[in-house]
C-alpha cells in the first residue's frame, strides 16, 4: 500500500461513487426498461437517423480520404518498432482525425458519432494502437469534457488546438487507485490569492500522456474557505513546469501506445482551467464516459471484421483429410460464430451511435452494455481465429513472412483485444455499474429494505411502501407481446426472436425481483448473480439490435444476407441466455467464495510447491510514491 493513498472505509467509497452517478432519468432508456421487463422496441426501431444531408456528404468524403490514407500505412511497422511513426500522426492531423467530433466553429469536422465510429474502425484496422490514441484523445481526453462542460472561453482556447492535432489525455488512475476514486491522493491546493491551484500527485497508465500537449487531470481539492472541495477536473498544459513523464509503459498488446507515468509537483494551474465546479470531477468523468465508451465497440467491430476475413480465406485455402478445413463441422461452427457475432457487433455499434447522434434517449446503460458485450465477444472471436489458424495462429506475422508465408498477425489481434476487457471499466466493474442502474427502481422502491444500516423499524416501514410498488409492477410481468405468436410479424422470420426477447425481458425482471427479495441489502455482494443478470440483458440488447439492423437493411443488396446472419446470431444468443438463466440459481457461487477465503487465508499454499517464481525480489506489488520533485528524466516528447 502506498504511503500517500487515502485510507477510506467501504461506506465512504460507496458514497463517493454514488454521489458521482447521474440519478435523474429525464429521457427514456431502452435498456433500463428492458431490465424492468418492459421491452419497448419503439425506442430503438425504426432506428433514429438524425444526420443532415450535408453532414452525411462531408462524412462520406472524409471516410473515403481516411480509407485511402490508411491503406498506405504499415501496421506491422508499428508493431515491430512499438511506436506510431510521427509522420503517421501528422497525416491523421492533416485529415482532421483529431477533430472529428469537434464542432466546425472550433476548427473541427463536426461529424456525428456514427462517422467517428467508422473512422475508428479504419485506423484500428491498421493497428489498434492508432485507434487507442485517437479515442483516448477524443472520447475521454480534453475535447469531450470541454465540449460538454467547458465555458465558452475554455472552448475557444482549447478546442481549436485539439482539432489541429494537439494530442490530449485523461488522467484519473493512480498507482493504488483504480475504480475506487474515493482513495485518490492527487491534490489541487488553491493558492493564497485564489487565482490558481497547485497540483501534486502521480498518475498511472496515462494513455497518450507521453506525447500529450494538453491533459485532463482529476485531483482532490481540500476543504477551503468554507467550501467542501472534492475531486475536481482540470485542463493542464503538459509542458507546465513541474510535470514529468517518468516512464513510457509497455504492454502485452497495443505496442504502439504512448502510455506513461506522469508526476505533478507544485504545478500551477489557473482557476480558469478548472472544468465545472469544485467537486464535480467524477461526475464529469462518468458523463464523458457515457458516449466515450462507444469507441470500444468500434475498434472491436473492426477486429471482428478482419478475423472473419482471415477465417474465411484461410478455411477455404487450408486442406486437411481431403477437404478444406471450413467444410469440417468443428471449424464450420467457429466460422458461423465469428460471422454471426460480427454482424451483431456492428449492429450494436450502429444502434448505439445512432442513439447517441439523435440525443433523444438516455444511453448510459446502452453505451455500457455495448462496451461490455463487444469487448467480451471480440476476444472470443480472436481466440477462435487463432484456433482455426492452428500453429500459424500462434506464430508472429514477421516469422510467417520470414519463411515466405502471408504475414497474418492473428496472435497480435488476440493480444491487442485483451485490454478492451479492462479499458474504460473492467468487465467486473461494468457488471457492477450496469447492475446498479438496472436495479435502481428496485432500490428506490425498497428504500431502507436495501440499506445495510437501517434498523428493523425502518425496514418494516420500507416493506409497506415497497409492497405498493410491486403490487402494481409484478402483474405487468405475467404476460406480454412475446406470448402472442402474431407479434412482430413485420420482422418476418426474426419475429420469433423478438418474441423471445420480450418474454426473456419479463423473466429477467422477475428473477431480479426474486433476488432482491431473497438477499435485500446483501444483494450488492451477490456479484455472480448480478453479473449474470447484466449479461442476460446484454445478450437481449444485442439480439434486438441485430433484428433492427436486419430489418433496416431489408430491400438493400445485403438484405437477405442480413436476415440470415441475424437469425443465426439470435439462435446462438438464445442458448447463451438460457444457460445464464439456469446459472442464476444453479451455480457454485457459495463454494467459490468459501474456497477463495481459504486460499487467501493461506490454507492451500502447498499447491504452489515445486515451482520457481521469477517475480520474486523484483519489487513491491504496488510502487510507492511520495509527493515531490521528480528524480527521473522526462520521457515526454512531441510529434509536431
Amino acid at each position: 500500500m502506498t504511503a500517500t493513498t487515502r485510507q477510506v472505509g467501504e461506506r465512504e467509497a460507496r458514497e463517493v461513487a454514488e454521489a458521482a452517478r447521474e440519478t435523474e432519468w429525464t429521457r427514456p432508456s431502452f435498456a433500463k426498461k428492458l431490465y424492468l421487463g418492459d421491452f419497448d422496441l419503439s425506442l430503438i426501431h425504426p432506428q433514429p437517423h438524425a444526420i443532415a444531408a450535408d453532414d452525411a456528404a462531408r462524412g462520406d468524403e472524409f471516410i473515403a480520404r481516411l480509407a485511402a490514407y490508411c491503406a498506405t500505412l504499415d501496421g506491422l511497422l508499428i508493431e515491430r518498432e512499438a511506436k506510431i511513426p510521427d509522420e503517421y500522426l501528422r497525416g491523421l492531423a492533416e485529415l482532421g482525425v483529431f477533430g472529428i467530433k469537434i464542432p466546425t466553429e472550433y476548427g473541427g469536422l463536426g461529424l456525428p458519432m456514427s462517422y467517428y465510429g467508422k473512422a475508428l474502425m479504419l485506423v484500428a484496422s491498421v493497428h489498434p494502437s492508432m485507434s487507442a490514441l485517437v479515442s483516448a484523445h477524443q472520447s475521454i481526453g480534453v475535447p469531450e469534457p470541454v465540449k460538454m462542460f467547458g465555458t465558452d472561453e475554455q472552448k475557444e482556447r482549447f478546442l481549436p488546438r485539439c482539432a489541429a492535432g494537439a494530442v490530449t489525455a485523461f488522467l484519473l488512475t493512480e498507482p493504488d487507485v483504480g475504480s475506487d476514486p474515493a482513495r485518490m491522493a492527487s491534490t489541487a491546493t488553491p493558492t493564497d490569492d485564489g487565482t490558481a491551484y497547485l497540483l501534486d500527485g502521480v498518475k498511472l497508465w496515462t494513455t497518450n500522456g507521453v506525447i500529450a500537449e494538453l491533459v485532463v487531470v482529476m485531483a482532490r481539492v481540500p476543504e477551503h474557505d468554507g467550501e467542501p472541495g472534492g475531486i475536481s477536473a482540470f485542463v493542464v498544459e503538459a509542458d507546465s513546469p513541474g510535470i514529468t513523464v517518468e516512464n513510457r509503459n509497455a504492454f502485452m498488446g497495443l505496442r504502439g501506445i504512448e502510455n506513461g507515468v506522469t508526476r505533478f509537483h507544485q504545478v500551477r494551474v489557473p482557476v480558469e482551467n478548472r472544468l465545472g465546479r469544485e467537486g464535480a470531477g467524477l461526475r464529469i468523468a462518468l458523463t464523458t464516459l457515457n458516449t466515450g465508451r462507444l469507441s470500444i465497440p468500434a475498434t472491436t467491430t473492426a477486429a471482428a471484421k478482419w478475423c472473419l476475413k482471415i477465417a474465411r480465406e484461410w478455411s477455404v485455402e487450408r486442406v486437411q483429410w481431403g477437404r478444406p478445413i471450413g467444410a469440417h463441422a468443428a471449424v464450420a461452427e467457429k466460422i458461423s460464430f465469428i460471422a454471426a457475432t460480427t454482424f451483431a457487433l456492428e449492429a450494436v455499434l450502429e444502434l448505439s451511435a445512432n442513439l447517441a447522434d439523435a440525443g433523444t434517449k438516455d444511453i448510459r446503460i446502452e453505451a455500457a452494455l455495448a462496451k461490455l458485450w463487444s469487448s467480451e465477444m471480440a476476444w472470443r472471436i480472436a481466440d477462435e481465429l487463432v484456433q482455426i489458424r492452428g500453429g500459424r495462429g500462434y506464430e508472429t506475422a514477421d516469422s510467417l513472412a520470414a519463411r515466405g508465408e502471408r504475414a497474418v498477425p492473428a496472435e497480435q489481434i488476440l493480444r491487442d483485444l485483451r485490454i478492451n476487457r479492462i479499458f474504460e471499466g473492467s468487465t467486473e466493474i461494468m457488471h457492477l455499474l450496469i447492475a446498479r442502474e438496472a436495479v435502481d427502481a428496485h432500490l428506490a422502491a425498497a428504500g431502507d429494505l436495501a440499506s445495510p444500516d437501517a434498523d428493523l423499524q425502518a425496514k418494516a416501514r420500507a416493506a409497506v411502501n415497497a409492497s405498493g410498488f410491486y403490487a402494481k409492477w409484478l402483474p405487468q410481468l405475467a404476460v406480454g407481446k412475446g406470448s402472442d405468436p402474431r407479434s412482430y410479424r413485420e420482422f418476418g422470420p426474426l419475429a420469433k426472436h423478438l418474441r423471445y426477447v420480450e418474454r426473456s425481458s419479463r423473466k429477467l425482471a422477475r428473477q431480479t425481483f426474486y433476488g432482491m427479495g431473497r438477499w435485500q441489502a446483501k444483494l450488492e455482494y451477490r456479484q455472480g448473480f448480478l453479473a449474470r443478470i447484466v449479461d442476460i440483458g446484454a445478450e437481449l440488447f444485442a439480439m434486438a439490435a441485430s433484428c433492427s439492423r436486419a430489418a433496416t437493411l431489408r430491400g438493400a443488396a445485403e438484405g437477405e444476407s442480413a436476415y440470415e446472419l441475424a437469425a443465426v446470431f439470435c439462435e446462438q444468443a438464445r442458448l447463451r441466455v438460457d444457460h445464464l438463466f439456469e446459472q442464476l440459481w444453479s451455480n457454485t457461487d457459495d463454494a467459490d467464495r468459501g474456497l477463495a477465503r481459504q486460499v487467501l487465508d493461506g490454507k492451500h499454499t502447498w499447491l504452489e510447491d515445486g515451482i520457481v517464481d521469477p517475480s520474486e525480489g523484483t519489487g513491491p506489488w504496488i510502487a510507492e510514491w511520495q509527493p515531490g520533485e521528480s528524480k527521473t528524466e522526462n520521457k515526454s516528447r512531441r510529434y509536431r
